[in-house]
């Protein structure tokens, strides 16, 4: 069985730190800090860059030597409210100093040097309507491509109401293949509402070589090596994630799978 499923470790502190060695790929790294008010974080890029996302509460943020001074306004992230983000180059440091009780996501890919510090959210970001039907979610697109404001990350995050799906129709971005795909490592970090809730989410290969499906859990982080990854929300608990993708090229280009693509057709 993959290990594709990872639990949060903790109560407090760093509760995930997913790196590429840790995760068995190449680019994408994600950690996830919950800090009670006063609390600390701080870290090195090194040649990587950068977003940190206030999933919820408010913060103290310094990036590359500059005060950006209390971000933050979302303190629960089933608000829907735009979350506050700031870009961290690579070859500089990061430091949050937690304001309110706050869960800081540490999204990471190789940095190239193309951008400096910015605040780049809430300002720019607004949510929008996905699907139709059961397929209906709704979005914050923090970093995609049509934002240009990072050298490796794409980074978005979704809320998928009870009782509907989402990364649905199944879809993968695996092979490196522009115009047609791009290649993209992929993490979900999930929460659900009410948070003793549940949600599915699998990961399969067309050819079946890989096919893992997972019952998430409040905090639990999915690896996406290859492959399709839909979720689905069961009646009563309404979920969140937090997407973090990155590969040897900045575009999000994906196929449907071909069996199910007449979804997709019929709904556009």
């Amino acid at each position: 069985m993959a290990n594709l499923l990872r639990k949060p470790k903790g109560k407090t502190g760093k509760r995930h730190d997913i790196s590429p060695k840790s995760a068995g790929w190449k680019y994408v790294g994600f950690g996830l800090y919950h800090l009670k008010a006063g609390e600390q974080a701080r870290e090195q890029t090194g040649d990587r860059e950068v977003i940190l996302v206030l999933v919820e509460g408010k913060a103290l943020v310094s990036v590359a030597g500059q005060d950006f001074g209390e971000l933050g306004e979302r303190m629960s992230v089933f608000e829907r409210l735009p979350p506050a983000c700031a870009y961290v180059p690579n070859g500089t440091e990061w430091s949050v100093i937690a304001s309110t009780d706050c869960v800081l996501a540490v999204c990471s890919a190789p940095g190239l040097g193309g951008h400096k510090a910015a605040v780049i959210g809430p300002a720019g970001i607004e949510l929008e309507e996905r699907g139709k039907g059961a397929n209906t979610r709704y979005i914050h697109n923090i970093a995609m491509e049509n934002r240009d404001v990072a050298d490796s990350l794409l980074v978005t995050e979704v809320f998928t109401p009870q009782g509907h799906w989402s990364s649905y129709p199944p879809h993968r971005h695996d092979e490196d293949n522009f115009p047609d795909m791009t290649y993209l490592e992929e993490t979900y970090y999930h929460r659900l509402n009410p948070a003793q809730g549940f949600g599915f989410q699998r990961v399969f290969t067309e050819d079946g070589e890989l096919d893992e499906t997972m019952a998430v859990n409040d905090g639990d982080v999915v690896l996406v090596p290859r492959g399709h990854h839909p979720c689905g929300a069961p009646y009563g608990y309404e979920m969140y994630y937090l997407n973090v993708m990155a590969g040897p090229l900045r575009k999000w280009q994906f196929q449907n799978h071909p069996d199910h693509d007449w979804i997709f057709q019929r709904d556009v």
